[in-house]
């Protein structure tokens, strides 16, 4: 599921100064942090939402994103796909624009919701490989 062309998700990217990442683990060994820590080396303000840690690649966590202090640019999730719908009603409750699912996540009633809302979506695609692969 993808809402956004190609020229879309690039331009999203390239605006783009901060990203809250939802399941971002504070282990470098995931998948969650290694995504995350290549967003940052790459100018991205990153900020970890989990409510099971303090902090995550120097940055301070917080437990979800109804927590989050200042606006974000895109939401990018690291959760099972049942948990998508949620974090997606999140999403829309604090108005960021742009919702990325992480690879092999995909819901529809969560992309249904977020279009309903016209929140731009992403499912079911790594942010790092389009990031390189685009920016």
């Amino acid at each position: 599921m993808l809402s956004m062309s190609e020229e879309h998700m690039r331009n999203a990217l390239k605006q783009a100064k901060t990203i809250a990442v939802v399941g971002l683990s504070d282990q470098p060994d995931r998948t969650s942090y290694q995504v995350a820590k290549y967003l940052q080396a790459n100018g991205y303000t990153i900020i970890p939402v989990n409510p099971t840690i303090s902090e995550a690649l120097g940055m301070k966590a917080v437990p979800s994103l109804k927590d989050l202090e200042t606006p974000v640019d895109i939401v990018n999730v690291f959760r099972r796909s049942e948990h998508l719908l949620g974090v997606a009603e999140e999403v829309v409750a604090i108005g960021a624009p742009l919702y990325w699912a992480q690879l092999g996540l995909e819901s529809k009633e969560a992309y249904d919701y977020l279009a309903e809302h016209n929140v731009d979506t992403v499912m079911n695609r790594c942010i790092k490989v389009e990031h390189a692969r685009l920016v």
